[in-house]
């Protein structure tokens, strides 16, 4: 199976859902069984899967990641040295480490396994919109 890339514009912190993106994808390969691997190709944002039916979750998940990696012209990140690129930079590429920049998701009968209420999201740790690209790839059992 080739390569391919799905783009994704983000409005800033927070989670982007790209599922169904993904969905469309495999239905026009006509994917059977086997595994998909997602890699984000940044180091300042990350995939998750995640709940998709609440957006309080969503909320929750992004206050703790600011709660555990503040900016960088927070008093507690005094001790940053990569600060040239903006105070969101750098606690980027930190948030970006915590979280998986890959996923590996079983296919079955050309679907996702993903349970009930899970959904694949983009994690954008930058202060600005981007566009991010996600590779993609499937491998037939």
């Amino acid at each position: 199976m080739p390569l391919t890339e799905i783009g994704c514009r983000t409005r800033g912190p927070g989670l982007t859902e790209i599922t169904a993106e993904v969905e469309d994808w495999l239905t026009g390969i006509g994917a059977g069984d086997g595994l998909l691997t997602l890699m984000i190709r940044h180091t300042s944002a990350s995939l998750l899967i995640q709940e998709n039916a609440d957006p309080d979750v969503q909320t929750d998940l992004l206050n703790w990641l600011r709660r555990l990696v503040p900016p960088a012209d927070d008093a507690a990140m005094g001790w940053l040295t990569h600060v040239t690129e903006g105070p969101d930079d750098m606690p980027a590429h930190i948030k970006a480490a915590h979280l998986p920049v890959s996923l590996q998701i079983p296919v079955s009968d050309g679907r996702m396994t993903l349970g009930t209420w899970q959904g694949i999201y983009v994690v954008e740790h930058r202060d600005r919109p981007h566009d991010r690209r996600v590779a993609v790839h499937f491998a037939p059992d």
